[in-house]
């Protein structure tokens, strides 16, 4: 069941989507050569908690941590640790959530440690330009696949593909909820997009074939040919207007 928020809703998903905006972005200042994975998940969980949230991934099925770390090959859910260390010129995506009185926020984002390939940045402006071009069919009237068509069509035009065995997804109460929100596909298809839904908007872009595989971790994606992955997300809700993205961390005032 697809579920519409109410506007008091929306404000409380705004509360949690704004902690994880701002915790994503203390994370992107903090990444450099020589900063461990481990580093960033300790700098998230205890900004979460200052806040009186709760880390949304930790524990979720069992996973060990608060953030997801994933590095070059990487395409999602790499567990951070001590012993990944980040070099100059990898790439890093970094998936957040949070739970804050009762509602989510979840966003990613890929950043280059240092001077990365022009490919490798490429790639990344490629990728985030899809998820702002899928935001913006996220409209009443639409349908989920017009979403995931919008990426598609970007991403490929540039050469790279998307990744089908992970999707976005809807969000409220629960981390995951209905609908799915694939990343390719023919438009005009699914349920049609209604005032008050939320969705976890997620393109995962490889710079080389789609297939993945995951590790025997259990959770860590990589692509098959090991090309680089990107990863950039936005939990959004859909207006009468354009639409809301949640996870925005708001712009710090000039001094």
């Amino acid at each position: 069941m697809i579920v519409c928020r109410s506007a008091a809703e929306l404000e409380r998903l705004r509360e949690a989507g704004r902690l994880v905006g701002e915790v994503l972005a203390e994370l992107a200042a903090a990444v450099a050569p020589g900063v461990s994975t481990a580093d960033l998940d300790a700098l998230a969980e205890k900004r979460i908690a200052k806040a009186g949230a709760t880390p949304a991934f930790k524990g979720y099925h069992g996973y060990p941590a608060t953030i997801c770390a994933s590095i070059n090959d990487e395409v999602i859910h790499g567990i951070p640790s001590g012993r990944r260390v980040l070099q100059e010129g990898d790439i890093i995506s970094i998936d957040v959530g949070a739970s804050l009185d009762g509602y989510f926020g979840d966003s990613a984002i890929t950043l280059p440690v240092g001077q990365v390939s022009e490919g490798a940045a490429a790639l990344l402006r490629v990728t985030e330009e899809a998820l702002y071009k899928a935001i913006e069919r996220a409209r009443p009237g639409n349908r989920i696949s017009d979403i995931g068509h919008e990426v598609q069509q970007h991403v490929e035009a540039y050469g790279f593909s998307v990744v089908r065995e992970f999707v976005g997804h809807g969000i409220g109460q629960r981390m995951h909820e209905e609908p799915q929100v694939p990343n390719y596909g023919e438009p005009g298809r699914g349920p049609r997009l209604a005032e008050g839904m939320v969705l976890a908007i997620e393109p995962m872009v490889n710079a080389g074939k789609a297939e993945v595989k995951v590790l025997g971790d259990g959770w860590t994606a990589v692509t098959r040919d090991g090309s680089l992955s990107a990863h950039f997300e936005h939990t959004i809700a859909v207006t009468a207007g354009k639409p809301w993205i949640l996870t925005e961390a708001p712009v710090p005032a000039k001094r």
